[in-house]
């Protein structure tokens, strides 16, 4: 067997242990008792290990060697993915040596602690009860970061950032992010101005049973693509996508008085699952066969959430879906009613129920307050004074309890630290993909008005998801749209759906 063969042999165990690890993560979120979290947090600490054990094996280092200009592909097309693989094999390698195996172990059971207790916390509204496992698990996070920096030269945040968005730097962040922010307060009171000048609209009635609820979800999946031969939707606490290409497990949460919530945030996770399950059949157990970082992912869910679920012409169509599941008539289910429904926008506390007006602001603040907990210039106890004056200064709203606030997110307390900024990049991301969508793809918005989701989702396989991380986030973008990541395409796309008509 040829070098390269052994890395490809090597890399498929990795995954199938990774994706062990994955099936338990979701059972965890979904359906673990109470009482068995430190058993669970004893299994998912050995797969991390076993995982990270084996890519950091030495012989990875002696095959990537050997491997270089030794590829035994049968074309140009197969040695394009063998170079692209081998490439993210030693971005691996690199990553993985640089950490020592009992910190990966230390790091994993610390933070399957800090979530179960998260759960409690944020039920209480109580950061203090918490904040013993969050302090362990940032500081086994900075540790990281630190043995991450010095490996690679990036800075402490770049460090982590890098873990969940290849490449991506905090410096083209600040860019955008500075971009959206100077944008914002402008658009934002002409928006709220227009939308108070056309009066209120009607709320649906409810209450809307979590039955009907899932049926029409598990419906609108259904037309947008998604395969439930491989894959299938449950409830957590806080909505995810996560499972393997092959068994793409999603969950949203549902709330009886008010089912706009649960529909769009199935929408969003399908984009995710859509994504995974068109990940190159041939690398899917390779690294180069994985999905390309944190913005291409965010990139699907908000691409199928924004661009498609909440338009005008999808709308149209789903609502005699949504009067059939829920027997609405009148006023409140005109397609006029809905449509304002679903581009809503105000100040408000929850980062995954805002609007995509708003919802920038949430995440640009997070982002800074990570970056500042992380620089040391800001102590984790006084992380919900500052939520609550960044919301404040963001939004001009504050939340009553730290439950709105600080705790209203997993990410921090399952020590997904440098992650925040990839929803707002993909976004953007995703904005720019529709632009390109909508030239290629003939009468995009009368397909939507016809549920007629198939020639989008062709096009995605083959700008997105049959790239896999064969090509950086930028080149994907630059192939599919032209041009790298901007803010341009985001803020035409509000510009024309909240104050063009």
């Amino acid at each position: 067997m040829t070098a390269y063969r052994q890395l490809e042999t090597h890399y498929q165990e990795i995954s199938v242990i990774d994706e062990a690890a994955s099936i338990l993560n979701w059972d965890y979120a979904v359906m673990l008792p109470n009482g068995a979290s430190e058993n669970r947090a004893e299994h998912l600490a050995l797969l991390a290990k076993l995982s990270h054990e084996r890519r950091q094996d030495a012989r990875v280092g002696d095959w990537l060697a050997e491997a270089e200009g030794k590829l035994d592909a049968a074309d140009e097309e197969e040695a394009f993915w063998q170079r692209a693989n081998l490439r993210e094999i030693e971005r691996s390698y690199r990553q993985a040596t640089a950490i020592p195996a009992d910190l990966v172990e230390a790091k994993s059971k610390a933070m399957t602690r800090c979530e179960t207790r998260w759960r409690q916390a944020r039920a209480d509204a109580d950061f203090s009860s918490v904040l013993p496992e969050l302090t362990e698990v940032w500081n086994l996070t900075r540790q990281e970061a630190e043995i991450l920096s010095e490996a690679s030269g990036l800075s402490l945040y770049d460090a982590l950032l890098d873990l969940y968005e290849p490449d991506g730097r905090a410096a083209d962040i600040d860019a955008l992010f500075e971009d959206y922010s100077a944008f914002l307060p402008d658009f934002l009171e002409a928006v709220l101005s227009k939308q108070s000048a056309q009066g209120a609209f009607q709320a649906p009635s409810g209450p809307f049973s979590i039955q009907d609820q899932r049926a029409l979800g598990e419906r609108v999946m259904g037309v947008l693509g998604f395969n439930f031969e491989n894959g299938r939707l449950d409830v957590s606490t806080h909505p995810f996508c996560g499972g393997t290409p092959a068994d793409v497990r999603m969950t949203t949460r549902y709330d009886e008085a008010d089912f706009t919530s649960a529909l769009m945030g199935v929408i969003h996770e399908t984009g995710h699952g859509l994504y995974e399950q068109g990940l190159p059949l041939t690398w899917r157990k390779q690294p180069v066969g994985k999905a390309r970082g944190m913005v291409m992912h965010e990139s699907q869910s908000l691409f199928m959430e924004m661009q498609v679920g909440r338009s005008p012409a999808f709308l149209s169509y789903l609502r005699p879906m949504l009067t059939e599941a829920f027997g609405g008539s009148g006023e409140a289910w005109s397609l006029e009613n809905l449509k304002r429904l679903y581009s809503k926008v105000e100040r408000s506390l929850i980062r995954v129920e805002a609007d995509e007006v708003t919802y920038p602001a949430h995440v640009i603040l997070r982002y800074r307050l990570e970056r500042a907990v992380l620089a040391g210039d800001l102590a984790l106890a006084d992380l919900p004074g500052a939520w609550n004056q960044g919301m404040q200064e963001a939004l001009g709203v504050q939340p009553p309890h730290d439950g709105l606030g600080c705790l209203q997110d997993i990410h921090w307390y399952m020590g997904a630290i440098g992650y925040f900024p990839t929803y707002s990049l993909g976004a953007m991301a995703a904005a720019q993909l529709a632009e390109a969508a909508r030239a290629a793809v003939p009468d995009f918005d009368d397909l939507l008005a016809q549920g007629d989701l198939a020639p989008v989702l062709e096009w995605l396989r083959r700008a997105v998801h049959g790239k896999a991380s064969s090509l950086s986030t930028q080149d994907i973008l630059r192939e599919a749209t032209g041009k790298p990541l901007c803010a341009a395409a985001f803020k035409a796309h509000l510009q024309s759906r909240y104050l063009g008509g």
